[in-house]
C-alpha cells in the first residue's frame, strides 16, 4: 500500500503541496506581523494592510500552489485542469485583495477626516472624493478580474474574436446602451474632483430641500427634510442647475418678511428684533437689521436679516424672528396690523366736514 502511494505520480506534486502552503501561511504571518508594525505611523496604509489580511491569507497559498503545479510534469494526469483552476481561483482572490486594499485605503483616509465635527467642510470634501474614487476603483477591478478569468478559457476569447470581428451594428448598439453606463462613469469622476456636490451638503433640487445623504457610482441619493429619498442620476448634478447652500461654507443670512400698516412705528420694531435676535440660541452674532423693503397700497413690507451658522439653525431663527415680531404686534400695537378698510360716502363726506365745523361756546 506504502509501495503504491510513493509510486503514485502525484506523490511529489502532492507533497510539495503539503509543504508549500504552510510555509505560505507562516510567511504571511510574518509578513502580516511585519507590515503592521512598519505601517502604523501612516493611518491609511495601516488601514489598508489590516483590511488585506484575510484576503492575503487565501493569495499567498495559492501562488505557492501555482508555482507547484508549474513545476510538475506537464504529462501528469488532470495537471492543466488543475492549473487552471488554481488560476482561476487565484485572479479572483487577487481581484478581493485588490477590492479591500482599496476599501482599507479609503477608510483610512475618512478616519483621519472624521465629519462629525461643527466645521466639517474639508473633512466632507474628502468624504466624497474618497468614496467616488474608490467605489469607481472597486468598479474597474472586479470588470478588470472578471475579463481576466474569462480570457483563461479558450472559448471566451474565440466568442471575444467573433464580436470584434463582426462589430459593425453590435457595436453601435453596445455604444448606445453603455452611453448611461459610461456617462455616469465620467460623472462621479467629475463629482470626485470638481465636487459641486458633497457627502452632506444641503442642496435645493427639483424644488426639493434636503441633504446629500449618498453618492453611489450610478446616483445620488438626496434626504428631504421631511425624510422621503429623492434618487438622482449622477449625471443630472453635471447637466442640470440646483442650489448648493454649503458649497463653501454652512453659514446663512436668513431673512424674514413682516407686511403692517403704514401706522406702525418702525423704532419700537427695530428694538424688539435687536431682543429676539440676541436672545436667539440660533443666531450666529455675525448680523442683523430691519428695513422696510416695499410699500403697497395698503401695507408696507418691512424685512429683518438674521445669520446663523447652519440652514438648519437659520430656518429655526427665521421662524422665532417671525413669531416674535407677530405676538409683539400683537401685544403692542394690534391697530397697525394690515387690515383691509372699507368707507362708505357718507362716513368720508363727514370726516370731510369735520374740519369745518366750528367749536361749541
Amino acid at each position: 500500500m506504502i509501495k503504491e502511494i510513493l509510486a503514485h505520480p502525484w506523490f511529489g506534486t502532492w507533497v510539495a503541496a503539503l509543504i508549500a502552503v504552510p510555509l505560505a501561511l507562516l510567511a504571511h504571518r510574518i509578513g502580516g506581523l511585519v507590515l503592521r508594525r512598519i505601517t502604523r505611523p501612516a493611518p491609511a496604509i495601516h488601514s489598508m494592510v489590516l483590511n488585506c489580511n484575510a484576503a492575503a491569507r487565501l493569495v499567498l497559498p495559492l501562488i505557492a500552489l501555482l508555482l507547484v503545479w508549474q513545476a510538475a510534469p506537464d504529462d501528469l494526469r488532470f495537471i492543466g485542469n488543475v492549473r487552471h483552476l488554481n488560476g482561476l481561483l487565484l485572479i479572483g482572490a487577487s481581484t478581493w485583495l485588490a477590492v479591500k486594499a482599496i476599501s482599507g485605503f479609503a477608510d483610512g483616509v475618512l478616519a483621519k477626516h472624521p465629519s462629525d465635527v461643527a466645521d466639517n467642510l474639508q473633512a466632507r470634501r474628502v468624504l466624497t472624493q474618497t468614496r467616488v474614487l474608490a467605489r469607481t476603483a472597486m468598479t474597474v477591478v472586479l470588470v478588470a478580474g472578471g475579463a481576466m478569468m474569462l480570457m483563461t478559457f479558450p472559448g471566451a476569447r474565440q466568442v471575444g474574436a467573433s464580436l470584434l470581428a463582426s462589430a459593425g451594428v453590435i457595436g453601435i448598439v453596445a455604444g448606445l446602451a453603455a452611453k448611461p453606463v459610461f456617462s455616469n462613469l465620467i460623472a462621479g469622476l467629475q463629482i470626485a474632483l470638481a465636487q459641486p456636490i458633497r457627502i452632506d451638503d444641503v442642496v435645493v433640487v427639483e424644488g426639493e430641500w434636503g441633504r446629500v445623504e449618498e453618492i453611489t457610482g450610478t446616483f445620488v441619493v438626496i434626504k428631504i427634510w421631511d425624510e422621503r429619498r429623492l434618487i438622482l442620476p449622477l449625471t443630472y448634478f453635471i447637466e442640470k442647475p440646483f442650489q448648493n447652500w454649503t458649497r463653501h461654507s454652512a453659514q446663512l443670512l436668513g431673512a424674514v418678511f413682516i407686511y403692517a400698516d403704514y401706522g406702525m412705528p418702525l423704532a419700537p420694531l427695530r428694538e424688539e428684533v435687536e431682543r429676539i435676535v440676541k436672545a436667539a440660541p440660533e443666531w450666529d452674532g455675525r448680523f442683523f437689521n430691519l428695513r422696510v423693503t416695499d410699500a403697497t397700497e395698503r401695507t408696507m413690507q418691512v424685512r429683518v436679516l438674521c445669520t446663523a451658522a447652519t440652514s438648519g439653525l437659520a430656518f429655526d431663527l427665521r421662524c422665532t424672528v417671525r413669531e416674535g415680531l407677530i405676538d409683539f404686534m400683537q401685544r403692542e400695537y394690534p391697530q397697525f396690523l394690515p387690515k383691509m378698510r372699507i368707507e362708505s360716502e357718507s362716513s368720508m363726506h363727514e370726516k370731510r366736514q369735520e374740519p369745518q365745523q366750528q367749536p361749541m361756546l
